[in-house]
């Protein structure tokens, strides 16, 4: 007896496909979640290694170290993207296509975003300030600086108050590191009254820097007339200082000026005003007007 054959209908072709394939593409399903799981977790590890790894170099830059940190968590991140995206045949050339027309679409709305981030790069390049630096950037800009990102940078201020500020505000500003050098000048003016020895006085603060060990030798101090007002003669104090230095000597100074010159005999003077009453004259009677 010959065999029937019996016609297959779309039905069952499009069962037939589903069932041979289905063990295909689930495998390549979960080879993609695995890879995208053990991809973000090994990213994840490398940041925090390469981070402490820099950490324990003593002679690496601080400011460098969160940034290459991110570069690689990122990286390997994109990278197992990629992977994942391959397990479902996406070829590497369309997803190289695909990123540059999003990125040059990102790039036209978010222009302020990259200015902050050529900013933030021309920053870590030229190095105007480093992590624990305190500077001024403009007049709103004031603060120990914490981080530098791609984005922002943050600082603590003098109140201890965090402070976020996009880079681009930073790098358009005139920047004022006053952590950079290791010496520092500083400036204090005292007043000596005009009848007292302006030369006793002089010396005295003269000798008086001079003792302090807190005071360099090079560049010398120096003690100058700085004006001559109505009631005073202003001298100027300037010495320098190491910047570790700097606030403890400047505070002693502002003290201890005051006590050199009373010490050698001289005042320190205080604007005055003399009030004086003028008599009034007495009009005759026959000098009156009458009515």
């Amino acid at each position: 007896m010959a065999e029937v054959t019996t016609p297959l209908t779309s039905f069952d072709a499009v069962t037939g496909f589903l069932a041979a394939n289905a063990v295909h593409y689930g495998l390549s399903f979960l080879q993609a979640v695995l890879i995208l799981l053990v991809g973000f977790w090994v990213a994840k590890r490398l940041s925090r290694f390469v981070h402490k790894t820099l950490s324990r170099s003593p002679h690496f830059d601080a400011t460098l170290k969160p940034l290459i940190a991110s570069v690689v968590l990122w990286s390997v991140r994109i990278i197992t993207i990629i992977a994942v995206l391959a397990q479902f045949g996406v070829q590497t050339a369309s997803i190289i296509a695909v990123l540059g027309a999003a990125g040059l679409a990102i790039g036209l709305a978010l222009q302020g975003t990259l200015q902050n981030i050529a900013a933030g790069t021309m920053l870590l390049v030229l190095r105007p300030f480093r992590n624990g630096d305190y500077v001024t950037a403009g007049s709103t800009v004031a603060g120990t600086v914490e981080e530098i990102g791609l984005f922002t940078t943050t600082l603590t201020n003098a109140d201890g108050i965090y402070v976020c500020v996009p880079n681009n505000q930073i790098w358009g500003q005139p920047i004022t590191n006053y952590s950079r050098n290791a010496t520092r000048r500083m400036e204090i003016t005292v007043g000596i009254a005009l009848d007292d020895d302006l030369d006793a006085a002089m010396s005295a603060l003269r000798q008086h820097v001079s003792d302090d060990q807190r005071v360099l030798d090079t560049p010398a101090p120096e003690i100058m007339v700085k004006q001559v007002s109505d009631s005073a003669v202003i001298v100027n104090v300037r010495v320098w200082s190491l910047l570790g230095n700097y606030w403890g000597l400047y505070w002693d100074l502002q003290r201890s000026v005051k006590e050199t010159v009373e010490g050698v005999g001289c005042s320190l003077p205080y604007p005055t005003r003399t009030v004086m009453q003028v008599p009034t004259q007495t009009i005759p009677d026959a000098a009156q007007p009458r009515h």
